[in-house]
C-alpha cells in the first residue's frame, strides 16, 4: 500500500505542476494584458509603467516562479476590476458550486444504481430495454436544453419551484436534477455491464451453490466488484460535473464559481480566471486521488499493478 500511495503522490505533484503552468499560460496565450487594461490613447510610458507594476517586463521563467510561489500561499493578485484579492473572491463563490455538484452526483446515483442493477438482473427484458432507452435519451439531451425545459414547466407553468437563485432546498432541485441527468446515463450503463460480467464469474456460481440468497449474492459478492469501474468513472465525471456546472449555473443564475469564471472571462479579469482554474483543477485532482485510494483499498490487485 505504501508503494501504491507513493506512486499516486508523485503523479499528484506532476499534475499540480502542469496545472500551474497552464494557469500561468493564460496571460501569455491571450496576448499582451497591458493592451487590454490601458486605453489605446494612453502614452507609451503608461504602458511601460503598468507592465513593470505587473512584472511583465521580466523573463517568462521569473514570472512563472513568482506566480507559483504566490499561488502556494493563496495569493493570485487582485481582481483588475473589483480591486479585491482574487483568491477571496473565488473562495467566496466556491461553496454553491461544490454543493450543486455533490447534489447532482447524489441525484445521478439515485437514478443510475437502481436502474443499472435492475437492467442487469432483467437482461434482454422489457425492463432492460426501457432502462437502455432512458440512458440513450439522457445522453442525447443537452444540459442547457433540459434546464430551460425544467424552468418552463416547473417554474413558469406550474409555479412550483423558483426559476433561479440560491438559498433554500427548492433552489437545488432543478439544477441538481439537470446535472444528475447528465451523469446518470453513463453510470447506469457501467453498473449494468459490470454486474452482467460479474454475475457470470465462478465465485458467484459457488455462492449460489452454497445456498446464499440472491439478494445477498448481488449486494455482497457481485456489487462490490462491479462498482470498481463505476467509482473510477465517477471520479473522472466529477470534473465534467464541474464543467457542466458552468452551463447549469448560467441557466439557473446560480451564484457559484463557474458563473464568476464566465463573468471574469467576459471582463478579461485574468487574476480571477487563473485562481478559479487552479482551485477547480485542484479539487478535481484531489477527488481523483481519493478515488484511486478507495479503489486500491477495494481491490488489492490494483495496488500491485495486476
Amino acid at each position: 500500500m505504501r508503494r501504491y500511495l507513493g506512486r499516486q503522490l508523485v503523479q499528484l505533484v506532476v499534475v499540480i505542476v502542469g496545472i500551474s503552468i497552464l494557469a500561468f499560460s493564460i496571460l501569455h496565450v491571450i496576448g499582451d494584458p497591458v493592451v487590454l487594461m490601458v486605453p489605446e490613447t494612453a502614452p507609451k510610458e503608461e504602458h511601460e509603467r503598468i507592465r513593470k507594476v505587473l512584472g511583465l517586463d521580466q523573463p517568462v521563467w521569473v514570472q512563472y516562479w513568482k506566480f507559483a510561489s504566490r499561488a502556494v500561499r493563496g495569493d493570485f493578485g487582485k481582481s483588475w476590476y473589483g480591486d479585491v484579492p482574487a483568491f477571496g473572491l473565488v473562495l467566496e463563490r466556491m461553496p454553491p458550486t461544490i454543493y450543486l455538484t455533490l447534489a447532482g452526483l447524489g441525484v445521478a446515483m439515485l437514478i443510475a444504481l437502481p436502474l443499472g442493477t435492475l437492467a442487469a438482473l432483467r437482461r434482454h427484458s422489457i425492463v432492460d430495454n426501457l432502462c437502455t432507452t432512458v440512458a440513450v435519451a439522457g445522453q442525447a439531451m443537452p444540459i442547457f436544453w433540459l434546464g430551460i425545459m425544467l424552468i418552463i414547466v416547473f417554474a413558469v407553468r406550474l409555479r412550483l419551484l423558483p426559476a433561479s437563485g440560491y438559498g433554500t432546498w427548492q433552489h437545488f432541485l432543478m439544477p441538481a436534477f439537470t446535472l444528475g441527468a447528465f451523469l446518470a446515463p453513463i453510470t447506469m450503463r457501467l453498473v449494468r455491464s459490470g454486474l452482467i460480467e460479474v454475475m457470470n464469474m465462478e465465485y458467484i456460481k459457488t455462492a449460489r451453490a452454497k445456498g446464499v440468497g440472491e439478494r445477498l449474492v448481488v449486494l455482497k459478492h457481485a456489487f462490490r466488484n462491479a462498482c470498481i469501474p463505476v467509482i473510477t468513472v465517477l471520479g473522472l465525471q466529477f470534473g465534467q460535473l464541474l464543467g457542466g456546472a458552468i452551463v447549469t449555473e448560467t441557466v439557473f443564475a446560480w451564484p457559484g464559481v463557474a458563473t464568476l469564471t464566465v463573468e471574469s472571462i467576459r471582463n478579461q479579469d485574468f487574476p480571477v480566471v487563473q485562481c478559479a482554474v487552479v482551485l477547480l483543477a485542484l479539487i478535481i485532482v484531489a477527488v481523483n486521488f481519493l478515488v484511486d485510494m478507495i479503489v486500491g483499498l477495494i481491490d488489492p490487485r490494483i495496488r500491485v499493478g495486476a
